[in-house]
């Protein structure tokens, strides 16, 4: 193993990794792709295939940079789904090679972020600050207590209350692996608390209790990131366009 996996094994760390895709889909943008995902890339419409694309070949470089192995070997599978074991959405794990290493992706239009860490499950999420009808989606998604919260704000502060609201929300379940069939307004996540902040969810399988922060807010980007309570290791902010030459072409040699 590398370097950089036995940092986050050793000492708790948390890599959280920042990208942007670009809007053009080149020849060689899905070289490193599996077939299930290049599948994927041939359903969507320009730009989202570009992005899509981008942000998944970059998972595999940064994955196959902490396990020492070419980007194009990884074989990404996922998990059953904790509430209904269904295969197809679960959380993302590594099948090959066998590592303890697990990581979470979210996107918003070109912007992707991606956690990282070792022996411990975890979720992101990010949303950009689009146009929303904030009134009526904290009615459907909040708590009483998180409504009181939101609607209590004004103006721009009501917008960036519920994007908080809602960015830690999805971070819990995507770190638990049930994504939207969750009820969300069950997953309070009090956000008139700056945190990190102790959240309570219960499924049938996987911790109950998860350290839920807000991760700085980039180019009008809101996101949040969930692990394990108990977690206590740094949060290390990191940037694809810094990887080194050598890491981002690991593909280079192929059978």
């Amino acid at each position: 193993m590398t370097a950089a996996y036995e940092e986050l094994r050793d000492h708790a760390v948390v890599h959280i990794w920042r990208g942007r895709a670009p809007d053009t889909l080149t020849a060689d943008a899905v070289e490193l792709l599996s077939d299930d995902e290049r599948a994927t890339v041939r359903r969507l419409p320009g730009p989202a295939a570009a992005r899509y694309a981008a942000a998944h070949t970059a998972v595999r470089r940064v994955l196959a940079g902490y396990l020492d192995v070419p980007p194009r070997e990884l074989v990404l599978g996922r998990r059953p789904c904790p509430r209904c074991a269904h295969p197809r959405h679960g959380r993302p794990r590594i099948d090959w090679p066998p590592t303890d290493l697990d990581f979470n992706l979210s996107r918003t239009g070109p912007h992707w972020l991606l956690a990282a860490v070792v022996g411990r499950q975890v979720g992101v999420d990010m949303e950009d600050d689009r146009t929303l009808d904030v009134a009526g989606a904290s009615r459907l998604v909040l708590s009483a207590s998180e409504l009181a919260h939101v609607m209590g704000a004004s103006g721009t502060e009501r917008a960036h209350a519920f994007f908080r609201c809602w960015t830690r929300k999805e971070a819990v379940v995507k770190a638990i692996g049930v994504g939207i069939i969750t009820d969300l307004s069950e997953v309070d996540v009090r956000p008139a608390e700056d945190g990190p902040v102790l959240v309570t969810h219960q499924e049938p399988t996987g911790p109950d209790t998860w350290l839920v922060e807000d991760l700085p807010t980039v180019d009008g980007v809101f996101a949040a990131l969930a692990r394990e309570a108990g977690a206590t290791g740094p949060v290390v902010h990191r940037h694809y366009e810094d990887l080194d030459s050598a890491d981002r072409t690991r593909e280079a040699v192929a059978p």
